[in-house]
């Protein structure tokens, strides 16, 4: 479980082997998900990471400082039970694609965009079968309804796991194709989260940024940086 603000309670914390998966245990008691689950992971590395997370726990317990057991546990108390919804819910993003939808100006970012953000819709093309459309401005394109068939494949052929990195992925950035490029290896989470960004990093650069700014893109980053770390310990 994750209880918010309880004080450490344990000692020990240790793996555990269950069958084909592995758990966690905390002085020799299984750690369950929120929903009462049994949390069974598919990987050694996945179980050392949340390992990792429950050892750090210092005077209270702060799940916002345990990034792969929330992923863990959505896994399985949402995703798993949810499948069919995730992935459409997921899959809709096709749709509205923010790399589809290029800067009218100044130049120099939409040639940055063009370069960058075509690099990906080319990979989609071609590694996915989903060639998607682009317009300038913020006026809504349709997309080829084969190619956001393609994209719900491609989504459907992953396994909770995974799935749930890149809903997460897709959520936060605003693409299905990037958070698709992370899953597939074909970019890293921090790329994938540079894309993502890069018009406002531009204005930023040329315009200056305020605090808040600053600090909604660091939170954007460490939860890009999560979901690609949870996929890589897969």
């Amino acid at each position: 479980m994750l209880p918010n603000g309880a004080k450490r309670f344990y000692d020990r914390v240790e793996t555990v082997q269950d069958g084909e998966a592995v758990g966690i245990a905390l002085d020799g008691r299984a750690v369950r998900t929120p929903a009462g689950n049994d949390l069974h992971l598919p990987s050694a590395a996945l179980a050392e990471a949340l390992r990792e997370e429950w050892d750090a726990q210092v005077g209270s317990i702060d799940p916002a400082t345990m990034p792969m057991m929330q992923l863990a546990c959505t896994v399985i108390d949402r995703v798993r039970p949810n499948r069919a919804l995730i992935v459409e819910q997921t899959a809709a993003y096709g749709g509205t694609d923010m790399l589809c939808y290029l800067s009218e100006s100044p130049a120099d970012l939409v040639a940055r965009q063009r370069e960058e953000w075509g690099a990906m819709l080319a990979w989609a093309a071609d590694g996915l079968s989903a060639p998607l459309e682009c317009a300038s401005g913020v006026m809504h394109v349709t997309q080829p309804p084969e190619s956001l068939e393609a994209l719900k494949t491609a989504l459907d052929g992953l396994d909770p796991w995974r799935l749930t990195a890149v809903a997460q992925m897709t959520q936060v950035l605003g693409s299905l194709v990037l958070a698709l490029a992370v899953a597939e290896v074909r970019i890293d989470a921090r790329k994938a989260f540079e894309l993502s960004v890069l018009d406002e990093v531009f204005q930023a650069e040329r315009w200056g940024e305020d605090r808040e700014a600053i600090q909604r893109r660091r939170a954007m980053e460490s939860e890009i940086i999560s979901a690609g770390r949870f996929l890589d310990l897969l």
